[in-house]
Protein backbone atom coordinates (compact mmCIF):
# COMPACT_ATOMS: atom_id res chain seq x y z
CA UNK A 1 0.00 0.00 0.00
CA UNK A 2 1.28 3.48 -0.88
CA UNK A 3 1.82 5.56 2.23
CA UNK A 4 -1.37 7.55 2.88
CA UNK A 5 -1.26 11.34 2.96
CA UNK A 6 -4.36 12.01 5.07
CA UNK A 7 -3.80 9.46 7.83
CA UNK A 8 -1.26 7.14 9.38
CA UNK A 9 -1.40 3.36 9.61
CA UNK A 10 0.44 1.20 12.13
CA UNK A 11 0.07 -2.22 13.71
CA UNK A 12 0.53 -2.57 17.45
CA UNK A 13 0.29 -6.24 18.41
CA UNK A 14 -3.26 -7.32 17.58
CA UNK A 15 -4.44 -3.74 16.98
CA UNK A 16 -4.25 -1.89 13.65
CA UNK A 17 -4.27 1.87 14.24
CA UNK A 18 -5.68 4.25 11.64
CA UNK A 19 -5.21 7.89 12.68
CA UNK A 20 -6.52 10.84 10.69
CA UNK A 21 -3.56 13.15 10.32
CA UNK A 22 -4.36 16.60 8.97
CA UNK A 23 -4.64 18.37 12.33
CA UNK A 24 -4.01 21.81 10.83
CA UNK A 25 -7.27 21.37 8.86
CA UNK A 26 -9.27 19.70 11.62
CA UNK A 27 -8.67 16.38 9.81
CA UNK A 28 -11.02 17.69 7.13
CA UNK A 29 -12.16 15.20 4.50
CA UNK A 30 -10.55 15.48 1.06
CA UNK A 31 -11.01 13.43 -2.10
CA UNK A 32 -8.10 11.23 -1.01
CA UNK A 33 -9.29 10.46 2.51
CA UNK A 34 -12.10 7.93 1.82
CA UNK A 35 -9.88 6.02 -0.64
CA UNK A 36 -6.96 5.92 1.76
CA UNK A 37 -9.26 4.89 4.57
CA UNK A 38 -10.56 1.94 2.56
CA UNK A 39 -6.99 0.90 1.68
CA UNK A 40 -5.94 0.96 5.34
CA UNK A 41 -8.97 -1.08 6.38
CA UNK A 42 -8.20 -3.62 3.67
CA UNK A 43 -4.61 -3.88 4.84
CA UNK A 44 -5.78 -4.56 8.39
CA UNK A 45 -8.24 -7.19 7.18
CA UNK A 46 -5.54 -8.96 5.19
CA UNK A 47 -3.16 -9.06 8.16
CA UNK A 48 -3.77 -12.27 10.14
CA UNK A 49 -2.14 -10.74 13.22
CA UNK A 50 -4.74 -7.97 13.46
CA UNK A 51 -7.87 -8.62 15.53
CA UNK A 52 -9.31 -5.10 15.87
CA UNK A 53 -8.97 -1.71 14.18
CA UNK A 54 -8.60 1.51 16.19
CA UNK A 55 -9.73 4.71 14.43
CA UNK A 56 -8.78 8.09 15.88
CA UNK A 57 -7.70 11.60 14.87
CA UNK A 58 -4.69 13.77 15.62
CA UNK A 59 -5.00 17.35 16.80
CA UNK A 60 -7.78 19.21 18.58
CA UNK A 61 -10.61 16.98 17.34
CA UNK A 62 -11.51 13.82 15.47
CA UNK A 63 -12.89 15.33 12.26
CA UNK A 64 -14.62 18.59 11.31
CA UNK A 65 -16.23 17.20 8.15
CA UNK A 66 -15.39 18.00 4.54
CA UNK A 67 -12.53 20.45 4.16
CA UNK A 68 -14.41 23.05 2.15
CA UNK A 69 -12.71 26.19 3.47
CA UNK A 70 -9.63 25.47 1.42
CA UNK A 71 -11.70 24.70 -1.68
CA UNK A 72 -13.76 27.86 -1.31
CA UNK A 73 -10.73 30.08 -0.84
CA UNK A 74 -9.04 28.58 -3.87
CA UNK A 75 -12.10 29.14 -6.05
CA UNK A 76 -12.48 32.69 -4.88
CA UNK A 77 -8.89 33.27 -6.00
CA UNK A 78 -9.79 31.62 -9.35
CA UNK A 79 -7.32 28.82 -8.67
CA UNK A 80 -8.86 25.58 -9.86
CA UNK A 81 -7.23 22.26 -9.02
CA UNK A 82 -6.53 20.42 -12.30
CA UNK A 83 -6.59 17.08 -10.49
CA UNK A 84 -10.14 17.57 -9.20
CA UNK A 85 -12.88 16.00 -11.37
CA UNK A 86 -14.96 18.60 -13.20
CA UNK A 87 -18.26 19.16 -11.46
CA UNK A 88 -17.12 17.44 -8.27
CA UNK A 89 -19.36 18.22 -5.27
CA UNK A 90 -16.13 18.80 -3.36
CA UNK A 91 -15.87 22.00 -5.39
CA UNK A 92 -18.54 23.60 -3.18
CA UNK A 93 -18.56 26.89 -5.06
CA UNK A 94 -17.60 25.72 -8.54
CA UNK A 95 -21.03 26.69 -9.89
CA UNK A 96 -20.74 30.09 -8.22
CA UNK A 97 -17.43 31.01 -9.82
CA UNK A 98 -19.24 32.65 -12.73
CA UNK A 99 -22.29 33.57 -10.61
CA UNK A 100 -24.37 30.84 -12.29
CA UNK A 101 -25.16 28.34 -9.50
CA UNK A 102 -26.82 25.71 -11.68
CA UNK A 103 -24.72 26.03 -14.81
CA UNK A 104 -22.64 22.88 -14.50
CA UNK A 105 -24.39 20.74 -11.91
CA UNK A 106 -25.17 17.22 -13.01
CA UNK A 107 -26.91 15.20 -10.27
CA UNK A 108 -25.52 11.94 -11.64
CA UNK A 109 -21.95 13.26 -11.49
CA UNK A 110 -22.65 14.51 -7.98
CA UNK A 111 -24.00 11.11 -6.95
CA UNK A 112 -21.11 9.26 -8.58
CA UNK A 113 -18.59 11.27 -6.60
CA UNK A 114 -20.35 11.24 -3.24
CA UNK A 115 -21.34 7.57 -3.45
CA UNK A 116 -17.66 6.72 -3.86
CA UNK A 117 -16.96 8.59 -0.66
CA UNK A 118 -19.74 6.60 1.02
CA UNK A 119 -18.04 3.38 -0.11
CA UNK A 120 -14.84 4.58 1.51
CA UNK A 121 -16.55 5.36 4.81
CA UNK A 122 -18.51 2.12 4.67
CA UNK A 123 -15.27 0.17 4.46
CA UNK A 124 -15.36 0.53 8.25
CA UNK A 125 -18.81 -1.06 8.42
CA UNK A 126 -17.91 -3.80 5.94
CA UNK A 127 -14.52 -4.49 7.50
CA UNK A 128 -14.18 -8.13 8.46
CA UNK A 129 -12.71 -7.07 11.79
CA UNK A 130 -14.28 -4.77 14.38
CA UNK A 131 -13.57 -1.03 14.24
CA UNK A 132 -13.56 1.04 17.42
CA UNK A 133 -13.58 4.82 16.95
CA UNK A 134 -12.27 7.33 19.50
CA UNK A 135 -13.76 10.83 19.37
CA UNK A 136 -12.26 13.81 21.15
CA UNK A 137 -12.90 17.51 20.63
CA UNK A 138 -15.34 17.47 17.73
CA UNK A 139 -16.88 15.06 15.28
CA UNK A 140 -19.31 16.92 13.04
CA UNK A 141 -20.86 16.82 9.57
CA UNK A 142 -19.01 14.40 7.29
CA UNK A 143 -16.80 13.35 10.18
CA UNK A 144 -19.79 11.56 11.68
CA UNK A 145 -19.87 9.28 8.64
CA UNK A 146 -16.67 7.63 9.84
CA UNK A 147 -17.65 7.55 13.50
CA UNK A 148 -21.08 6.03 12.83
CA UNK A 149 -19.79 3.53 10.26
CA UNK A 150 -17.44 2.20 12.93
CA UNK A 151 -18.73 -0.61 15.14
CA UNK A 152 -18.20 1.01 18.52
CA UNK A 153 -17.69 4.60 19.60
CA UNK A 154 -15.72 5.83 22.60
CA UNK A 155 -16.10 9.56 23.21
CA UNK A 156 -14.78 12.25 25.53
CA UNK A 157 -17.38 13.80 27.83
CA UNK A 158 -16.70 17.29 26.47
CA UNK A 159 -16.62 16.28 22.80
CA UNK A 160 -19.33 17.39 20.37
CA UNK A 161 -20.89 15.10 17.78
CA UNK A 162 -23.66 15.91 15.32
CA UNK A 163 -24.69 16.98 11.84
CA UNK A 164 -25.19 20.79 11.66
CA UNK A 165 -25.44 20.73 7.82
CA UNK A 166 -28.95 19.32 8.31
CA UNK A 167 -29.85 23.02 8.71
CA UNK A 168 -28.76 23.86 5.16
CA UNK A 169 -26.42 22.44 2.51
CA UNK A 170 -26.20 18.84 3.61
CA UNK A 171 -27.78 15.42 4.06
CA UNK A 172 -25.88 12.61 5.83
CA UNK A 173 -24.76 10.41 2.97
CA UNK A 174 -24.09 7.25 4.97
CA UNK A 175 -27.47 7.77 6.66
CA UNK A 176 -26.49 5.87 9.79
CA UNK A 177 -28.29 8.06 12.33
CA UNK A 178 -31.57 6.12 12.43
CA UNK A 179 -29.76 2.79 12.56
CA UNK A 180 -27.58 3.93 15.45
CA UNK A 181 -30.13 5.93 17.46
CA UNK A 182 -33.63 4.89 16.42
CA UNK A 183 -36.16 6.98 14.55
CA UNK A 184 -37.18 9.45 17.26
CA UNK A 185 -33.70 10.44 18.42
CA UNK A 186 -32.43 10.64 14.85
CA UNK A 187 -35.27 13.02 13.98
CA UNK A 188 -34.50 15.10 17.07
CA UNK A 189 -30.96 15.70 15.79
CA UNK A 190 -31.64 16.02 12.05
CA UNK A 191 -34.65 18.33 12.50
CA UNK A 192 -32.43 20.81 14.36
CA UNK A 193 -28.82 20.14 13.35
CA UNK A 194 -28.01 20.08 17.06
CA UNK A 195 -24.98 18.30 18.47
CA UNK A 196 -24.63 16.00 21.45
CA UNK A 197 -21.85 16.20 23.98
CA UNK A 198 -20.07 13.01 24.95
CA UNK A 199 -22.22 12.33 28.00
CA UNK A 200 -25.39 12.74 25.95
CA UNK A 201 -24.01 10.51 23.21
CA UNK A 202 -23.50 7.77 25.80
CA UNK A 203 -26.96 8.30 27.32
CA UNK A 204 -28.60 8.19 23.88
CA UNK A 205 -26.85 4.95 23.00
CA UNK A 206 -24.70 6.45 20.24
CA UNK A 207 -21.47 5.85 22.15
CA UNK A 208 -20.66 2.67 24.01
CA UNK A 209 -18.18 4.37 26.38
CA UNK A 210 -17.72 7.93 27.63
CA UNK A 211 -14.86 9.32 29.71
CA UNK A 212 -13.35 12.59 30.89
CA UNK A 213 -10.89 13.90 28.32
CA UNK A 214 -7.88 12.97 30.44
CA UNK A 215 -9.17 9.38 30.83
CA UNK A 216 -10.32 8.86 27.24
CA UNK A 217 -7.19 7.07 26.03
CA UNK A 218 -7.26 4.70 29.00
CA UNK A 219 -10.90 3.74 28.43
CA UNK A 220 -10.30 3.37 24.68
CA UNK A 221 -7.25 1.16 25.13
CA UNK A 222 -8.98 -1.03 27.72
CA UNK A 223 -11.83 -1.75 25.31
CA UNK A 224 -9.44 -2.44 22.44
CA UNK A 225 -7.48 -4.85 24.64
CA UNK A 226 -10.61 -6.79 25.60
CA UNK A 227 -11.72 -7.12 21.98
CA UNK A 228 -8.20 -8.09 20.90
CA UNK A 229 -8.28 -11.06 23.29
CA UNK A 230 -11.06 -12.64 21.25
CA UNK A 231 -10.19 -15.17 18.53
CA UNK A 232 -10.21 -13.31 15.24
CA UNK A 233 -12.54 -15.86 13.65
CA UNK A 234 -15.11 -15.26 16.39
CA UNK A 235 -14.86 -11.52 15.90
CA UNK A 236 -15.43 -11.85 12.16
CA UNK A 237 -18.47 -14.06 12.70
CA UNK A 238 -20.00 -11.85 15.41
CA UNK A 239 -19.63 -8.77 13.21
CA UNK A 240 -21.10 -10.61 10.22
CA UNK A 241 -24.07 -11.67 12.33
CA UNK A 242 -24.86 -8.26 13.79
CA UNK A 243 -24.31 -6.30 10.57
CA UNK A 244 -26.71 -8.57 8.74
CA UNK A 245 -29.56 -7.04 10.73
CA UNK A 246 -28.86 -3.57 9.36
CA UNK A 247 -28.41 -4.90 5.86
CA UNK A 248 -31.82 -6.56 6.04
CA UNK A 249 -33.34 -3.28 7.24
CA UNK A 250 -32.51 -1.62 3.91
CA UNK A 251 -29.32 0.28 4.73
CA UNK A 252 -28.09 0.32 1.12
CA UNK A 253 -31.25 1.92 -0.29
CA UNK A 254 -31.36 4.45 2.56
CA UNK A 255 -27.80 5.48 1.75
CA UNK A 256 -28.66 5.90 -1.92
CA UNK A 257 -31.47 8.31 -0.98
CA UNK A 258 -29.26 10.16 1.52
CA UNK A 259 -26.52 10.65 -1.06
CA UNK A 260 -28.94 11.90 -3.71
CA UNK A 261 -30.53 14.30 -1.22
CA UNK A 262 -27.11 15.64 -0.28
CA UNK A 263 -26.68 16.89 -3.83
CA UNK A 264 -30.14 18.42 -3.85
CA UNK A 265 -29.54 20.29 -0.58
CA UNK A 266 -26.67 22.11 -2.22
CA UNK A 267 -28.96 23.33 -5.00
CA UNK A 268 -32.04 24.58 -3.15
CA UNK A 269 -32.69 28.31 -2.87
CA UNK A 270 -31.26 28.22 0.64
CA UNK A 271 -28.29 26.21 -0.60
CA UNK A 272 -27.57 28.81 -3.28
CA UNK A 273 -27.87 31.60 -0.70
CA UNK A 274 -25.34 29.76 1.46
CA UNK A 275 -22.97 29.43 -1.52
CA UNK A 276 -23.37 33.10 -2.42
CA UNK A 277 -22.58 34.23 1.11
CA UNK A 278 -19.53 31.96 1.17
CA UNK A 279 -18.42 33.46 -2.13
CA UNK A 280 -18.85 37.03 -0.94
CA UNK A 281 -17.92 36.83 2.76
CA UNK A 282 -15.92 33.61 3.11
CA UNK A 283 -16.90 30.10 4.00
CA UNK A 284 -16.60 30.54 7.76
CA UNK A 285 -18.95 33.50 7.64
CA UNK A 286 -21.53 31.40 5.79
CA UNK A 287 -21.29 28.74 8.49
CA UNK A 288 -21.54 31.43 11.17
CA UNK A 289 -24.71 32.83 9.61
CA UNK A 290 -26.19 29.35 9.45
CA UNK A 291 -25.36 28.29 12.99
CA UNK A 292 -25.53 31.47 15.09
CA UNK A 293 -29.35 31.49 15.32
CA UNK A 294 -29.02 28.10 17.03
CA UNK A 295 -26.42 29.44 19.45
CA UNK A 296 -23.69 26.97 18.60
CA UNK A 297 -21.42 28.44 15.94
CA UNK A 298 -17.97 26.90 16.02
CA UNK A 299 -18.98 23.24 16.13
CA UNK A 300 -18.75 22.82 12.36
CA UNK A 301 -16.00 25.08 11.12
CA UNK A 302 -15.01 22.96 8.15
CA UNK A 303 -18.26 21.64 6.71
CA UNK A 304 -21.13 23.48 5.14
Amino acid sequence: MTSPTTMTYAVDGRIARITLNRPERGNGITLDLPRELAACVEQANMDPAVHVIALAGNGSGFCGGYDLVENAEGLMDSQENPDRPKGSPLDPLVQMKNHMPNSNWDPTVDYAMMSRNVKGFMSLFHSDKPVVCKVHGFCVAGGTDMALCSDLLVIAEDAKIGYPPARVWGSPTTSMWVYRLGIEKAKRLLFTGDCLNGREAKEWGLATECAPADKLDEVFENLLARIARMPVNQLVMMKMLTNQTLTNMGLASTQMIGTLLDGITRHTREGHDFQKLAMEKGFKEAVRARDEPFGDFGLSTFKG
